[in-house]
């Protein structure tokens, strides 16, 4: 059994943290010891869960932020090191699904939002804590990318084309980082029951969804966000000290098989 203190009190920050998969990972990491920094754009939704955090006896705070302001990212940045110190883990796991649209009719407003939501913040994070990590010689961080950074998927080139990009520039970081001893990987969520998978059918309710989409998996059902979250906590934490420059899938088989029940 994995001890509480894993984390020792590290300074771990997750992005996208109100909801999910950044918030089953923030509150296991919480669990695991570590002192972790919420950031998400809606702010009722993020005190409530630091709040959960700390009445389940964790060390957390939050600050909010929408990723895809530069100026407000590394503002609440700053914020976190002054609460907690440098951050020694990054969870950059907040992004956007975009819009579903032939590529010749997708608008490139929402083209260029959805990269700078899903690759160039990630891109500022990763500049602004991966400096302090190198000179430490300690630092782990894990990016959230998407089946979509290893295949293609129709009327959906934006998220594909920022998914793709986020796993180059995690592994860019990677051999860059590697002889700092420095981590970065990066975690490919399959179908993952989270609030966004769950609104693709307003009208269905909950059970609907998961029957459907569990078609699609080879283990026969979606996953769940805490099955996301131990592979990402497992990544920022020394059990992984010798694992980098990696994408790794959560999705039930999808990626490495051609069938479906």
């Amino acid at each position: 059994m994995t001890a509480v203190s894993e984390f020792g009190g590290r300074h771990i920050l997750v992005t996208g943290a109100s909801t999910g998969i950044g918030l089953a990972t923030a509150a296991m990491l919480a669990r695991r010891g570590a002192q972790v920094f919420l950031i998400a754009r809606g702010a009722a939704k993020l005190a409530a869960a630091a709040d959960s955090i700390e009445r389940a006896g964790g060390t957390a705070a939050h600050g909010v932020a929408d990723v895809s302001d530069r100026k407000a990212l590394l503002a609440v940045i700053a914020n976190a090191e002054d609460r907690f110190g440098p951050v020694e883990g990054l969870f950059a796991n907040a992004g956007t699904g975009g819009k579903f649209a032939p590529l010749g009719g997708y608008d490139e407003e929402t083209f260029e939002a959805v990269i700078r939501t899903n690759l160039t913040s990630v891109f500022w994070a990763i500049k602004r804590v991966l400096p302090g990590m190198m000179e430490r010689k300690r630092g782990s961080i894990v990016v959230t990318g998407s089946l979509a950074s290893e295949r293609g998927m129709a009327n959906n080139a934006a998220y594909v084309a920022s998914k793709h990009g986020v796993l180059g520039l995690a592994r860019a970081a990677a051999i860059e980082a590697a002889p700092h001893n420095v981590r970065v990987n990066c975690v490919l969520p399959g179908l993952i029951e989270t609030p966004m998978l769950m609104q693709l059918d307003p009208n269905a309710n909950p059970e609907s969804i998961r029957a459907m989409l569990g078609k699609g998996v080879p283990m026969g059902r979606i996953g769940t966000a805490e099955e996301l979250a131990e592979l990402a906590c497992f990544l920022l934490s020394d059990r992984a000290s010798h694992i980098t420059a990696q994408s790794i899938a959560v999705d039930g088989g999808i990626l490495g098989t051609h069938t479906t029940r």
